[in-house]
């Protein structure tokens, strides 16, 4: 095993679900350390360093970069300082609660050491979905719609609720969801919207737990956003395209493809699961910008900024930030 230390900061169901995991497969990584608040958490994960926050993580020299799976209100606060005495970090989406509060970490000393956890950006089903795109294979003006839909509510689960409602406080789903889903249609249709022509939100719950909105892209795409918590029982989450020579859909849960068209159906589906795909894919890529094989995160600040941007702008525009 090759020595990149890395530690995880934040002990959450992301971070012992999704990244310990990847980082405990990936041959190229040492686990140096974890590290959370929370003693119980700590106390869980057996045969790795456990540490109670990010300073005491940073007071050892040899742990030269940082994952953070911690909730954007804290992450921005904590990425800077990580950023600020020489370590790479790879953090979690959104990289903050706003545009205005991820300022901080615009620097040029940052920018090349920062990598935001779109995590699945990094999935071949987008890369595929991407070349019927720009191919042509499903037409010329198209239809996308994303209904994006997490986070079942678990009356049984109170750490779960107390976690979500948090999250809800802060913000309505998009908030939380918008950085993966504006940055697959930033990729998949060569940019950032053009305008977002309508928004909105509603309560099934005791917060705005609903909301979406109309957006134009680049070639005179529409997309119709749609992002759901807090639920008994959830919808389909999907994402699908329609043009005049095809109808494709990218099943959100799986990450499996299906392409109809004029030569019948085509159904494209990726070896593993879906979640360990995406971060061992996306952690090789942190990997590569530790060792210095790239010099470029990806997808790395401004990409991440960008997302953060729309999630932002659609809050405001259904008036329930």
């Amino acid at each position: 095993m090759a020595d990149n230390r890395v530690a995880l900061v934040g002990l959450g169901d992301i971070g012992i679900t999704a990244h310990l995991p990847a980082l405990m497969r990936n041959p190229d990584v040492t686990v140096a350390a974890v590290a959370d608040p929370v003693p119980a958490r700590r106390d869980a994960v057996v045969g790795v360093t456990a540490l109670p926050d990010l300073d005491a993580v940073l007071a050892d020299d040899t742990i030269g970069a940082v994952v953070l799976a911690t909730p954007p209100w804290v992450t921005t606060e904590l990425a800077a300082i990580a950023l600020r005495v020489g370590r790479f970090v790879l953090a979690e989406k959104p990289i903050a609660v706003s545009v205005a509060a991820a300022e901080p970490l615009r620097s040029a000393d940052y920018l090349g050491r920062l990598q935001v956890g779109l995590t699945y950006r990094h999935d071949p089903a987008m890369e595929r979905l991407r070349g019927w795109v720009t191919s042509g294979r499903l037409g010329g003006r198209l239809l996308c719609r994303a209904h994006i839909y997490d986070e079942r509510r678990n009356p049984a689960d109170a750490e779960h609720a107390a976690r979500i409602l948090a999250d809800l406080r802060h913000g309505p789903p998009v908030m939380h969801e918008g950085s993966h889903v504006f940055d697959w249609l930033a990729y998949l249709f060569g940019g950032p919207p053009l305008s977002i022509e309508d928004a909105w939100a509603l309560r099934t719950a005791d917060v705005v737990n609903v909301n979406g909105a109309r957006l134009t892209y680049p070639g005179g795409v529409t997309a119709l956003t749609e992002f759901g918590w807090w639920t008994d029982r959830l919808p389909r989450c999907e994402l699908s395209i329609l043009g005049d020579r095809g109808y494709a859909v990218l099943d959100c849960s799986t990450f499996s493809l299906t392409l109809d068209s004029a030569d019948g159906r085509e159904t494209v589906e990726f070896p593993g699961d879906r979640m360990d795909r995406c971060f061992d894919r996306q952690l090789a890529r942190f990997v590569d910008l530790i060792t210095g094989r790239t010099d470029r995160a990806v997808p790395g600040f401004d990409e991440g900024l960008a997302a953060l941007r729309v999630s932002e702008q659609v809050a405001a525009a259904s008036g329930k930030e």
